[in-house]
């Protein structure tokens, strides 16, 4: 594992997650692939009609994205309302584009502190 994603791994997991469970931020919650049990990730993304997308900072390498591959059932909270849907990884997406018509302090994190980028949607039920 780089440096740069221990690092980014540390802190999301010790500082932004925590945080994100109290405050009203977008959060993400997958089913752990080993425990089964729901996992909490705060996250940064656009509600498109019935879609919300978001692109991962270490892709494949973050734990939520392993949990999305084993069971990609998730719910997202957007605006305090949590909703119910299916994930999808999209590796043929540019990231760098889709960063684009995100919003813009989320993308400039993203874009700074990635390593494996990847485009990931979610279909709202």
């Amino acid at each position: 594992m780089s440096l740069k994603r221990q690092f980014v791994h540390r802190v999301q997991r010790l500082v932004v997650n925590p945080l994100g469970r109290k405050l009203p931020v977008t959060m993400l919650e997958t089913t752990g692939r080993k425990s089964g049990q729901p996992r909490l990730t705060a996250v940064g993304g656009a509600l498109v009609d019935n879609q919300f997308w978001m692109v991962s900072e270490h892709g494949e390498h973050s734990d939520y994205v392993r949990n999305l591959k084993a069971n990609p059932a998730v719910r997202v909270r957007i605006n305090g309302e949590w909703r119910a849907g299916t994930a999808h990884l999209l590796p043929a997406d540019d990231p760098f584009r889709r960063l684009g018509n995100l919003p813009r302090l989320n993308s400039a994190v993203v874009r700074l502190m990635g390593t494996e980028l990847l485009t990931i949607r979610v279909d709202l039920d």
